[in-house]
């Protein structure tokens, strides 16, 4: 790693040497850049000690310090060339991608027995392609994210959507279930990744103390899909029939596809470090490409800081990606006990989407596109927690600094092994999770008494927005303890949060039989309570653990390093001997 980094940074400064300082802001602009304007593109100083320190992230260069930071931290490098417009681009980007995992599950659910009736299978085979949506959900993360991290976010995109597009168009144009069942697993092989994508792109872009906002954006994204799915599923699938549900959204992520091929930067760390190194040419976007090959024919004296803008680039092969990678991230305990309450939290609110159906359609008697209208109660909440949670940890995170005198610099990332980052975030979280604890014993309680409709979908509202707020401070504080490999954490993520809540909903159904409607959100409601002691250990012990984590990879860090050193010294010796024994 260190090896690769030094390489970034003396074709960085080689860049620089080639160029009068006053000339420097025309030459480097970054080559990754959709929108950047040359007079605005401000020079890098990349010293190789400045990466080795870990202080090299992706942040806006316009954005005003809020805080003052040391020297140290003043003197180094920027987080990132993007421009504020370009980070905001580049997230609204991301949030676009993780919106078409949880609405192309959504959507389905109304047309759920048209399929049945077309198709002559009962409803219980139809189920069984929901069960098999969320599994993939889990599983398909754990190999893109890897790729992600290693070849860069745009090869993991065009992957994600050649397969969606391909499986979109095939159960548009389907009549059995075998192939309905098989093309719903590549559907969610191809969409469900784009999460894991989205927070990959965040870490690449944001830093710590600004991480919040951001993620509150994507997150933001991603939550629209379990409001809007149904309303749109309800309405495709009763005017214009069931395919249609699955032509509306090869329309919609064809859409996409076209904007992301044309501006979407290469973001990934790994590949084009703070974005001034420019990609291969398979990770540029269309206007990047043109870019670059006019700036190659434009002058002369571009030529000598573009080779060395490619000298820098990593020179790494491309492997299979390692789904083990993401099982591994569980090993650690801070972060398996973080990410197994976030996979109950989303488990309980599987728990409240899966039934809404049976039960408005028992109590109220409405039809699919009446229950699909109630699900904006759900969406609105959550697209609402997404976007207040993330300006409050990003407040909290700078209030906690002050209180700790820690410096904090929006350009550059913080060293964060002596800020308790756990408590910044966790804060928010914990009473979220009890608020919306509160909420899900309340909605089952008027489910049992089949109470007013606008009482419960108020409930539904605010436990909602508690329980997705709590999910959303988690998943930035997984982040925050895995920047650099970010995508194949959130797949870790994932896939608890998936497998977990596929379970949930398969038993929630028999436990509303057998427990009845109240005693059952009851139970969710009081496992959820249980299980809060998990958060306060990582808030109170999670320092001590991320700190014994660092010097622990360190260490081995070091005995890699050794180990390799000792190969390149067992190799050269034969041929020193060789070469003494030569007249």
């Amino acid at each position: 790693m260190k090896d690769r980094l030094d390489s970034v940074a003396k074709g960085s400064d080689f860049a620089e040497d080639q160029q009068p300082s006053e000339s420097r802001g025309t030459n480097d602009v970054p080559a990754v850049s959709p929108t950047v304007n040359p007079e605005e593109a401000q020079p890098i100083n990349s010293s190789t000690q400045d990466f080795q320190d870990g202080q090299l992230e992706k942040v806006s260069t316009m954005e005003e310090q809020e805080a003052k930071v040391t020297p140290v931290e003043s003197n180094g490098p920027p987080f990132s060339v993007f421009t504020r417009q370009q980070k905001r681009f580049i997230v609204v980007m991301a949030s676009w991608a993780g919106f078409f995992s949880p609405v192309s599950g959504n959507i389905y659910f109304p047309a759920l027995n048209s399929l049945s009736q077309d198709l002559n299978v009962s409803i219980s085979l139809i189920n069984l392609t929901l069960t098999s949506y969320m599994i993939f959900q889990g599983l398909a993360p754990a190999f893109i994210g890897d790729l992600a991290d290693k070849a860069g976010r745009r090869p993991a995109y065009a992957v994600c959507f050649i397969i969606y597009l391909a499986a979109n168009i095939g159960l548009a144009l389907q009549n059995s279930y075998a192939a309905l069942f098989v093309l719903r697993c590549l559907q969610s092989a191809g969409s469900s990744s784009t999460v894991a994508l989205s927070s990959g792109v965040v870490s690449d872009v944001a830093t710590a103390s600004e991480r919040g906002k951001y993620m509150g954006f994507v997150t933001a994204g991603a939550l629209l899909g379990p409001s809007i799915g149904p309303v749109v599923g309800g309405v495709l699938s009763q005017y214009l029939g069931w395919r249609a549900i699955f032509w509306f959204l090869t329309i919609l992520a064809a859409t996409f596809t076209i904007v992301f091929l044309i501006f979407f930067p290469e973001t990934a760390r790994s590949v084009v470090g703070d974005g001034s190194i420019a990609p291969r040419a398979y990770s540029m976007s269309l206007l990047n490409y043109l870019q670059a090959r006019k700036h190659r024919s434009g002058s002369s004296n571009s030529l000598a800081p573009t080779k060395s803008r490619e000298s820098a680039r990593p020179k790494r092969r491309l492997r299979f990606p390692n789904p083990l990678a993401s099982v591994r991230i569980l090993m650690d305990k801070e972060t398996f006990l973080l990410l197994s309450y976030n996979a109950c939290l989303f488990a309980g609110f599987y728990d409240i989407t899966a039934t809404i159906p049976p039960l408005y359609a028992d109590i109220y008697g409405f039809d699919d596109l009446k229950i699909g209208l109630c699900y904006l109660s759900l969406g609105s909440g959550a697209s609402l927690a997404a976007l207040m949670n993330g300006q409050m940890l990003d407040r909290n995170f700078h209030r906690i600094a002050r209180q700790l005198n820690f410096p904090v610099n929006k350009k550059r990332q913080s060293d964060l092994s002596k800020f308790p980052i756990e408590k910044a975030r966790l804060q928010i979280a914990i009473p979220l999770c009890y608020v919306g604890c509160a909420c899900l014993i309340i909605h089952g309680w008027i489910m049992n008494i089949e109470g007013p409709l606008a009482a419960d979908l108020v409930v539904l509202f605010i436990g909602c927005y508690s329980l997705t707020g709590a999910f959303n401070v988690t998943s930035t504080l997984i982040i925050d303890f895995y920047p650099t490999t970010s995508a194949t954490a959130t797949a870790a993520n994932n896939l608890l949060r998936c497998l977990l809540g596929a379970g949930a909903t398969a038993v929630v159904q028999p436990m509303l039989q057998g427990m009845g409607r109240g005693w059952t959100f009851t139970f969710v409601a009081l496992v959820l309570i249980a299980l809060t002691p998990t958060l306060w250990v990582v808030y109170f012990k999670g320092m001590s653990w991320r700190e014994a984590r660092r010097l622990r990879m360190e260490k081995l860090d070091d005995e890699k390093k050794q180990r390799r050193a000792g190969r390149v010294e067992e190799g050269d010796s034969p041929k020193r001997a060789n070469s003494s024994n030569s007249p």
